[in-house]
């Protein structure tokens, strides 16, 4: 019978050991953590899917996560499980998710129609081998793609410019009606997609 008893509590200590925090490349795991990761070569990978394959999980767990490969963020259960409410946790904000086209010349000197600029040519070579003081980098951080952002034309000269239109590559083109004098203006947003 002591053997039975001994065998009984043996199975339980065993089972209270399989609750215990975990540890991958630790045998001490943090005090406050389920899970304690360490390394100082590799990350933790997320499950990775497309916002629709997310939407799809039936009765997401409350806090759970993804990778969105659509949005290109990490993703959270923020909601229920009876009523998911994904949020990005990685996403731009509407405070940082904009700037402005960095000052350029637009030609308003002659009357014309159907001039065109290349809007992201203009910016992207602002930011490439600009002058710099000998500490900073040689370019400044640039969005390598033009289809990463948006363009937006918030406010213009009507007096001086018609027909302005930007196409999804962001090439602006436009009518000059009058020339120009140093009262014209030009304002375009760039906005991360």
């Amino acid at each position: 019978m002591k053997k039975y008893f001994f065998m009984i509590l043996l199975c339980f200590s065993g089972i209270a050991t399989l609750q215990a925090q975990v540890g991958i490349n630790t045998s001490t795991p943090n005090a406050s953590a389920a899970m304690d990761i360490v390394s100082t070569e590799k990350g933790i990978l997320l499950p990775r899917m497309t916002t629709v394959q997310k939407s799809a999980i039936v009765a997401p767990a409350e806090g759970l996560l993804v990778y969105d490969t659509t949005l290109r963020c990490i993703a959270q259960n923020a909601g229920s499980t009876a009523s998911p409410a994904w949020v990005c946790l990685s996403q731009r904000d509407a405070q940082n998710g904009f700037f402005y086209m960095p000052t350029i010349a637009v030609d308003a000197s002659t009357v014309v129609t159907g001039r065109s600029i290349d809007l992201y040519n203009e910016y992207l070579t602002q930011f490439t081998a600009p002058t710099r003081n000998p500490s900073a980098p040689v370019n400044i951080p640039y969005f390598t793609n033009r289809t990463d952002l948006y363009y937006y034309i918030t406010n213009y000269d009507t007096d001086v410019m018609g027909n302005v239109s930007i196409n999804d590559n962001g090439v602006m083109t436009y009518d000059i009606k009058v020339e120009s004098d140093y009262d014209s203006f030009l304002t375009v947003v760039f906005v991360l997609k």
